[in-house]
């Protein structure tokens, strides 16, 4: 007797869809699984086996024998318990073969026969799709991520007696019996975009570090901000995502998927419609941060995927933790090779790093700041030279004055700051249609010959100032991409001095502190 079951596997963010194949027969009682099973695998065994029994569903004294299929792909997790004890009972006869034709069935069982929920479910019911899959049975708890994918039909099941009951019903009863869920994405995605955020409404005074805020977010740009303590550095930072343009559909999926995959995807969720805003603390590990593990998991930069990945206190982290940074940051992605295969985990992030210039953090202060050159030199240097010079945009956040704080009223909203942000947005879409850049942070040397052509004078102020600042070539390029989101906030189609001007000075203000 034999009986097959398709479900899914993970590997990184993606998914595979697995055979689950069970042959029952006469012979020695035994229960043996194979198919490069991973520790959580093996031990579905005694997890189906008593899950069965106390369904009322024990097993024969007969040969079980369970493949995993391809066998030469590696199985993770605890999302096949559900199919492997379907797959058995579909051998001994308890429904026919007919009802999984077209199914994939994950899911994880409880000692009681409860099916639980289990990470993962978005990447594998979008991979079912597109392998021309129509339904998905899935744990109860999980129903509404998958209902997210169109075109499937998801059923969500408490337990393996419902799962059997479906299974053994005709067509026209299965909808009576469990009706299938279903999710509006997109008014879901719309009804995100009224959730309330902090607003740079509540920001009093720091007019240029808003500012650089706001070019940082038309153009999806690094930013750094330096400052004494207290002078709104992680305040500004926080309200950054609530300038950034609504996440598309497409994007909202991207980025569920990878929550799904960590974990991180709230049970009953179905989809993350906010931009991410990640923030780890500074003692965090360096596989923490970009991910790692015998099977790696995704860091936190993949987690801050399509938002803000905000470093706090940045010299603080430890200068090595920082500097595994540089790859993520010119290539959007996280490449991971380990003996069980390669995995490449998206990172196309927004990094906001802040600090203070000197331990005590009021340099260069002479009647606040308490420390010896030497203190400052060695603070400074815990954040290297690469890792500044990937920094689009670096500002001051000087100490707000008592008068700033007291003020009532005058302060932009972040829907007002937003909506000229959306406006550059729109222009640089435009600009790239038909390319695969999206922002003018992704151009490389090419499109900027091409999108950020220069005047003679033009050409002949940045290389005055080239010169003069002994800059490098990254920073050079780096100051032509800022130059054109400013150029693109001023609806401006050529860049002018006054823009030059501008993104000068964001590559300036560094200077002052590490020379």
């Amino acid at each position: 007797m034999f009986g097959s079951i398709t479900s899914g596997t993970l590997h990184g963010i993606g998914s595979s869809l697995i055979q689950v194949e069970a042959d029952v027969s006469k012979g020695l009682p035994c229960f043996q699984m194979v198919g490069l099973l991973g520790s959580e695998v093996k031990e579905a065994r005694e997890r189906v086996k008593v899950a069965l029994k106390n369904a009322g569903m024990p097993l024969p004294s007969m040969c079980i024998n369970v493949n995993l299929s391809p066998a030469d792909l590696r199985k993770e997790g605890s999302l096949f318990d559900l199919p492997v004890a379907l797959g058995i009972l579909e051998a001994l006869g308890y429904f026919p073969k007919e009802s999984v034709q077209n199914t994939v069935i994950i899911g994880e069982l409880g000692l009681n026969g409860e099916v639980k929920p289990v990470r993962g479910v978005l990447p594998i019911v979008n991979e079912a799709r597109k392998q021309g899959m129509k339904t998905c049975i899935l744990p109860r708890g999980n129903a509404k991520e998958g209902a997210v994918v169109q075109d499937m039909e998801i059923i969500g099941v408490a337990d393996i007696r419902e799962a059997l009951s479906y299974l053994c019903a005709d067509k026209e009863n299965r909808e009576k019996l469990i009706a299938p869920v279903k999710i509006d994405a997109y008014r879901m995605l719309e009804n995100g975009k009224g959730e309330s955020e902090p607003d740079f409404a509540d920001v009093n005074g720091q007019t240029a570090v808003k500012r650089a805020a706001e070019i940082a977010a038309a153009g999806f740009h690094h930013l750094l901000i330096i400052g004494p303590p207290g002078s709104g550095k992680t305040m500004i930072a926080k309200r950054i995502p609530s300038i950034l343009p609504p996440m598309s559909l497409e994007e909202s999926m991207e980025v569920s998927a990878i929550y799904s995959v960590s974990g991180a995807l709230m049970q009953g969720d179905a989809l993350i419609t906010k931009r991410p805003y990640v923030a780890p603390h500074h003692t965090i590990t360096r596989q923490a941060l970009v991910g790692g593990g015998k099977i790696p998991t995704p860091g936190m930069v993949t987690l801050a995927h399509r938002g803000v990945l905000f470093l706090d206190e940045l010299p603080e982290f430890k200068r090595e933790t920082i500097d595994i940074l540089r790859q993520p940051l010119e290539e959007r992605q996280v490449q991971l090779a380990r003996s069980t295969g390669n995995y490449i985990y998206p990172a196309d992030f927004m990094l906001v790093g802040a600090m203070n210039p000197c331990p005590c953090g009021y340099h260069p202060n002479a009647q606040k700041c308490r420390c010896t050159p030497y203190e400052v030199h060695r603070y400074l240097e815990r954040v290297s030279g690469p890792i500044l010079d990937r920094m689009d945009i670096c500002v001051e956040a000087p100490a707000v004055d008592v008068t700033e704080l007291t003020a009532s009223a005058g302060q932009e909203s972040s829907a007002q700051i937003a909506a000229r942000v959306l406006q550059a947005r729109e222009i640089q879409k435009k600009r790239f249609a038909g390319t695969k850049l999206r922002f003018n942070t992704d151009m490389g040397i090419k499109e900027i010959r091409e999108y950020c052509p220069l005047g003679k004078t033009q050409e002949k102020m940045l290389e005055q100032i080239f010169c003069k600042l002994n800059l490098t070539a990254r920073s050079y390029h780096r100051i032509l991409k800022v130059a054109r989101t400013i150029a693109d906030l001023a609806g401006s189609l050529q860049i002018e001095e006054v823009h030059l001007a501008e993104a000068l000075c964001y590559r300036v203000a560094d200077r002052k502190y590490w020379q």
